[in-house]
C-alpha cells in the first residue's frame, strides 16, 4: 500500500479546480492543459473524443456569462500511489452532471486520463 502526500492531494485539488474553471469560463485551453491527449469521454450511450469535447465547450455558452453560480465541488479523491478517482458535482447549462475523473500521476504531474459522466437533473 502506498502512502498519500499532501502534495499529492492538494495537486489533484488543482487539477479538478482547474477543470472547473476551465467548465466555468468555457475555457478550452484550460480543460486541454490538465488532461491526456487520448482522453475520450463517456456517457451512457456517448462517446466523445477530446478533440470534439473541447471543440463543444468552446463553442457553446459560457455558463459564467449566463449568470450561472460556480457551484461545483468535489465529493470525493480515492487516491491509491499514482492513480486517483474523483467524484465531483457539476451543475452547468441547467443540468447537473456527476463525473468520475481518472487521474494519473506520469512525470511527476497528475493528469485527468478519464472522465465518465451523467447528469442527473
Amino acid at each position: 500500500m502506498h502512502s498519500t502526500n499532501l502534495q499529492d492531494i492538494d495537486a489533484i485539488k488543482s487539477v479538478v479546480n482547474l477543470y472547473f474553471e476551465g467548465l466555468f469560463h468555457g475555457d478550452a485551453n484550460t480543460l486541454e492543459s490538465i488532461v491526456c491527449e487520448r482522453l475520450e469521454l463517456k456517457a451512457p450511450n456517448l462517446r466523445r473524443p477530446l478533440a470534439k469535447w473541447l471543440a463543444l465547450v468552446a463553442a457553446r455558452p459560457v455558463p459564467k456569462d449566463q449568470g450561472e453560480s460556480f457551484d461545483y465541488r468535489v465529493l470525493s479523491i480515492d487516491i491509491e500511489g499514482e492513480q486517483a478517482m474523483v467524484k465531483v458535482v457539476c451543475p452547468l447549462l441547467g443540468r447537473v452532471y456527476i463525473d468520475f475523473l481518472g487521474l494519473l500521476k506520469e512525470q511527476g504531474k497528475w493528469l485527468i486520463v478519464s472522465k465518465v459522466y451523467s447528469d442527473i437533473v
